[in-house]
């Protein structure tokens, strides 16, 4: 039997995978932009916004084709694209993240864990 996206959703664990996969795609794609458009010109610079947009297809149709219930686990997904996001801020670009961000971040995490587990009377 083999193992399908709807199959691997359908367990909380492989739910967050995908999640976690979507986000990283997602920050990915738009790294690939951002060395396109400041890190690159030419042809690389092309190559970059081609491989950003194969990324960006990419993380669209994993996240559609696994079915997950995206309005609810919004949230859950904003607090893992925000993280990803900064460690690849951190790894791939070298930035500095300052209070501003750990602070905004800590209310982003705190937000989006309140959106993903307030059980509604």
């Amino acid at each position: 039997m083999p193992l399908s996206l709807q199959t691997v959703t359908a367990s909380p664990i492989g739910g967050f995978l995908v999640l976690a996969v979507a986000a990283w795609l997602e920050v990915q794609g738009d790294a690939c932009f951002q060395s396109g458009l400041y890190h690159s010109q030419g042809t690389r610079r092309v190559l970059w916004f081609a491989l950003g947009t194969a990324v960006l297809a990419g993380y669209s149709l994993l996240l559609n084709a696994s079915r997950v219930d995206f309005g609810r686990l919004l949230g859950l997904y904003v607090v893992l694209f925000f993280l990803v996001a900064q460690g690849v801020a951190k790894l791939q670009f070298h930035q500095t993240l300052g209070k501003p961000v750990y602070v905004g971040g800590a209310l982003v995490v705190a937000g989006g864990l309140v959106m993903t587990f307030w059980k509604s009377a």
